[in-house]
């Protein structure tokens, strides 16, 4: 029984971190693509979660990827970058292949593509628009991410199992409650059985030293009249 409800516990303990883990990846992926215009860092790297399969078979639509700030000036062409573009009239941040590096007045220029798509982005990048350098890829772990981003996701992946973590914690705390209450009323218990113990003994003791000293009387009563029956025989 012991053995299960220690398995029980470190089962429990795993699926919490596995819950906080994934908490706290959901945040920070959120937290560093909510504005596209200022995706946010961690020691320097973001993580994306990929949205097409334009740059298959480097990484795949679900895919997470980390993204790692760097010096524009040491991109070579084949590197894969993180930049601000436009896609579909809205703002947003896209990551391909550097195919060709140009300068003109002192600025660098970058021409970008997608592994799988058969032809150039439209629009040519500089280093200012490029967020990192691509680092490296959890596969389908962006798949979870976007789930996550979901209420329903968000409910079943994180609420319920961190609830369910809360009503155990609180059981088990009651549970430890009671076991201490018997434990503290068990030692009190054995205290005073031990302290009757202890009475019961120096009764004991008190009992006999009090039959003892009337034993040691009545000797000495008996010595007393031998004496006095001795003294009155003799002849005067």
């Amino acid at each position: 029984m012991n053995k299960a409800k220690k398995a029980l516990t470190i089962v429990v303990s795993v699926i919490l971190w596995i819950v906080i883990l994934l908490a706290a990846l959901f945040a920070f992926t959120t937290l560093a693509t909510k504005d596209a215009t200022r995706p946010a860092n961690v020691a320097g790297f973001t993580p994306m979660s990929v949205q097409t399969d334009s740059m298959k078979p480097t990484f795949n639509a679900g895919d997470l990827i980390i993204v790692r700030r760097c010096d524009t000036d040491a991109l070579q062409v084949g590197d894969i970058v993180t930049f601000h573009t436009i896609i579909g009239n809205d703002y947003a941040l896209n990551t391909h292949r550097i195919k060709e590096i140009t300068e003109e007045n002192g600025v660098r220029n970058f021409v970008t593509m997608g592994d799988n798509n058969v032809g150039e982005d439209i629009r040519r990048i500089t280093g200012s628009d490029i967020v990192g350098k691509y680092s490296f890829r959890i596969p389908k772990m962006g798949k979870v991410i976007d789930f996550l981003s979901k209420p329903l996701g968000f409910l079943l992946i994180i609420v319920l199992p961190m609830v369910a973590f809360f009503i155990y914690q609180v059981y088990h705390l009651i549970v430890v409650g009671i076991k201490l209450k018997k434990a503290v009323a068990a030692e009190n218990a054995e205290a005073a059985n031990t302290d009757a113990q202890n009475a019961r003994a120096e009764a004991e003791k008190a009992k006999r030293e009090a039959e003892e000293a009337l034993a040691e009387a009545k000797r000495l009563k008996e010595e007393a009249e031998r004496l006095k029956a001795e003294a009155g025989n003799k002849p005067e």
